[in-house]
């Protein structure tokens, strides 16, 4: 095992397993079906991160992203994050981290992992480039997962105040049945809202009747609520 293997195994609680499993929807059919929990919370695991990643390397996140423990493969993202953002200007190794995140989706295959690695990698990597990865990702992903890696990597672009990816994903995924990809899209247009919010109301005005109920609520969260109920009520 690697050493973030050993480090997380070293702080497991098992009175802490039946909760995550059940909030990570563990069970058979639902989207985490089958995933693994040693008990340790992501405050533990960023403790343990920050004081053990100068120590690994990239083949020890290779070896632990693939475990079937989700922290461990959590851990292991966390420290992918952190040597990808400690390497400054190297490009080569940058890559290198980009390269072995893109090679391994289908281990970062919930929407925690999802959320707190891609927009830290993939946006930052993808800021001063071209960016059709993610419209790839948005259109022909293998699964939700990678679906979601597309329109949760734009809130690095969000945070620089660069919104145009981010709402030409949204709209690539604008009619998606499923919850966690409706309620990522609805959250990042959301968070271009907060930092122009004609921008949001530009996009909302001719698609927020078809949008999914789900998206449009979380689009329009922060709203004074006379607004949230003109547009939940098709009114604006």
């Amino acid at each position: 095992m690697s050493v973030i293997d050993n480090e997380l195994f070293a702080i497991r609680d098992d009175s802490q397993v039946e909760n995550l499993s059940r909030f990570f929807k563990t069970g058979i059919g639902q989207y985490g079906e089958g995933d693994v929990f040693l008990g340790v919370k992501v405050p533990k695991n960023r403790e343990v991160v920050k004081r053990i990643w100068k120590d690994c390397t990239l083949q020890d996140v290779s070896e632990s992203i693939t475990s079937k423990y989700h922290e461990v493969r959590m851990a292991s993202l966390f420290v992918l994050v952190q040597i990808f953002r400690h390497a400054k200007n190297n490009q080569e190794l940058k890559e290198q981290c980009v390269n072995l995140y893109l090679s391994n989706t289908e281990y970062i295959n919930n929407w925690d992992l999802v959320d707190l690695s891609c927009f830290e990698i993939l946006g930052a990597w993808l800021f001063d480039k071209d960016r059709t990865l993610l419209y790839d990702l948005a259109l022909n992903g293998k699964n939700i997962w990678e679906q979601r890696i597309a329109i949760v990597s734009c809130m690095f672009f969000v945070r620089h105040n660069q919104f145009d990816d981010c709402l030409a994903i949204a709209d690539i995924l604008l009619h998606h049945k499923h919850d966690l990809i409706q309620k990522a899209v609805g959250w990042l247009i959301r968070e271009v809202g907060k930092r122009d919010e004609t921008k949001l109301v530009d996009f909302l005005s001719t698609r927020y009747r078809e949008m999914p109920r789900t998206m449009l609520r979380y689009a329009i969260e922060k709203f004074p609520e006379a607004i949230r109920q003109a547009y939940l009520k098709g009114l604006k």
